[in-house]
């Protein structure tokens, strides 16, 4: 029996504010008719069952209104509802072609995208998997009931299953269901037609129409061309959706409260070809707009130095056709100064972890220097304050190829080690605070490094032998001594770093760091992704994606404690104590 006492209500509702638990907000695109936007009572309901809190999503196209929206919710629900104006997908009407809703077309393929590359979790039912296939680049059949062997629009009510689909096994439905074919309810006249790249098909009807997709990227991603609000059984689809919308929510949360640093990227490498960092720029896996939608505060730019080989000129291999390494690496450094320059509202070099914390505070990302090869002290020890004065963090004493400081993993030990200029290089990174880095280093200068450096040192993007054995990565016994000495080792997205066979996933990454945290410690881990460096896999393929490692580490029950120790909190301490032990 309904109660009218509005002050008791009001008084239950206060009773639970300290308990009152935090629940996801899915966002539901609304219908549109009748100049009215509405939306039908099923969906709501079905997200309030399954723990999340429903708001309706206008059909609005106005930019700051959708990136408002999308930073406020936590899950994206398509809802479905009239066919999709062919125009926008460069077609003509056929003529079996229904009615089509002019206002919610551009709006819901604008929102859709950008949670796609805000990688928001994301449900699409009906027209919803329609909208999936028209935003993500595959394509939606007009019209299928022309020599169709089932009908896909039926006259029963809509609760009432009235055809069955398949389902792949290796899908996320399958997954959710455990069943190999669903009884479902269609009502519909446009169908996709292709998935296209970031769609795979997961179910199908018996006469071969699209009845599922879900993302090829681990993105959680999902559309079906049923109703299962209106089922019986649709309960788990909603319940999964809202669960990965909590962890989203939690991820979220988690990337607020501690900085997240990328120890190593090659985006400069590009800058040859005129990239825009202040815009989204496909050319490079690391941009603003890529570092915001992944909700990732820090990166280490480096300068990276090609190596030559015998009877090449510097000149001829690097795109600038500068005539030495350190005035290359110089050049480097002045186009990131210019880039912080252009964009200093929205990005700032740091020199030191505090300039990190303040940057992170006043809503600013930060930049941090390195320098790939310590070929660009041309030999000059001197050359090392030069470099540490402009603000680099670090030196990768070699790449792939032995230099006149050490032996590289892929070289052919031309010192057995550390060279004798070497070994004054790296006491002279110590005297000025510069972190000694031997990723791509051979073991034999790995070791050598240890014994000399005063200060622990790094691998800034390295992994596990045991787990993939190529010659760039570290064995156990590297990592034991490494970490026996306070230093750290970040784990790498390389694909051919993570798996031989180059086939890596987020899973593959995550084995490389607990492999590591197992050896070392969770104090000496963390990530640097090598991006336009060949780093990158699917769902971790660029900085927007970067909020995916944080719901994995989640998945895996990591602290907050414990995730801020590994996106960057146990680096910047040991550049903390570096720079502070640095000859003032």
């Amino acid at each position: 029996m309904k109660s009218f006492d509005l002050q008791a209500h009001l008084q239950n509702i206060y009773n639970s504010y300290p308990e009152a638990e935090r629940r996801p907000v899915i966002g539901i695109t609304g219908n549109y008719g009748d100049g009215q936007a509405k939306l039908c009572d099923k969906y709501y309901e079905a997200v309030v069952r399954a723990g999340g809190v429903p708001v309706i999503i206008p059909p609005v196209s106005d930019k700051d209104v959708i990136i408002c929206t999308l930073d406020r919710i936590d899950g994206l629900l398509l809802s479905g509802g009239s066919d999709y104006n062919p125009l926008w997908a460069g077609e003509e009407p056929v003529t079996g072609l229904h009615g089509i809703n002019a206002v919610r077309d551009l709006p819901e393929l604008l929102i859709t995208r950008l949670a796609y590359n805000r990688q928001i979790p994301t449900l699409g039912i009906c027209r919803g998997i329609q909208t999936l296939a028209m935003a993500l680049g595959g394509r939606v059949e007009q019209d299928i009931h022309a020599d169709r062997l089932i009908k896909h629009s039926q006259d029963a009510d809509t609760s009432e299953p009235t055809h069955s689909v398949s389902v792949a096994k290796d899908s996320l439905l399958y997954d959710i269901y455990g069943e190999e074919r669903l009884y479902v309810n269609s009502l519909h006249h446009q169908a996709v037609a292709e998935g296209g790249e970031k769609l795979r098909v997961t179910a199908r009807s018996v006469d071969g129409i699209i009845e599922a997709v879900e993302s090829t990227e681990h993105k959680f991603i999902l559309g079906v061309q049923w109703h299962p609000e209106w089922l019986e059984d649709g309960r788990p689809i909603f319940e999964r959706f809202v669960r990965e919308a909590a962890l989203f929510a939690e991820a979220k949360d988690v990337n607020a409260r501690v900085i997240t640093l990328d120890t190593h990227c090659d985006t400069p490498m590009f800058f040859s070809e005129n990239v825009h960092f202040e815009q989204r720029d496909t050319r490079i896996l690391y941009d603003l707009h890529k570092m915001t939608d992944g909700r990732q505060d820090a990166v280490t730019m480096v300068a990276y130095l090609p190596q030559p080989k015998e009877g090449q000129k510097f000149a001829d291999i690097n795109p600038f056709n500068v005539p030495t390494p350190k005035a290359y690496a110089d050049l480097i450094f002045d186009k990131i100064e210019d880039i912080l320059k252009n964009n200093s509202a929205y990005v700032r070099q740091a020199r030191t972890p505090h300039d990190v914390l303040v940057n992170k505070q006043d809503g600013v990302k930060s930049i941090l220097l390195g320098i790939e090869n310590g070929l660009a002290l041309e030999g000059d020890v001197a050359n090392v304050k030069h470099f540490a004065d402009r603000g680099i963090t670090y030196i990768t004493l070699c790449h792939n190829g032995d230099n006149d400081i050490c032996d590289s993993a892929r070289g052919s030990q031309t010192h057995g080690g550390v060279s004798q200029l070497g070994e004054k290089i790296i006491r002279e990174m110590n005297r000025c605070g510069v972190m000694v880095d031997l990723s791509h280093g051979a073991e034999s200068s790995f070791y050598d490094a240890l014994e000399i450096s005063s200060m622990p040192i790094v691998c800034s993007h390295s992994n596990s032998k045991v787990l993939c054995d190529v010659p760039r990565n570290l064995t156990d016994d590297q990592m034991r001594a490494l970490a026996k000495h306070g230093g750290v080792a970040h784990t790498t997205l390389y694909k051919g770093f993570l798996c031989k066979d180059g086939g890596a996933s987020i899973e593959d990454a995550i084995k490389h760091l607990e492999h590591s945290i197992d050896i070392m410690g969770i104090e000496h881990v963390g990530l640097g992704t090598d991006f336009d460096g060949d780093g990158g896999i699917p769902g971790l393929a660029d900085a927007s994606e970067l909020i995916n490692f944080t719901v994995a580490l989640l998945r895996k029950r990591y602290t907050l404690e414990e995730i801020r120790m590994i996106w960057g909190g146990n680096w910047l301490r040991l550049m903390n104590t570096i720079q502070n032990n640095r000859e003032k």
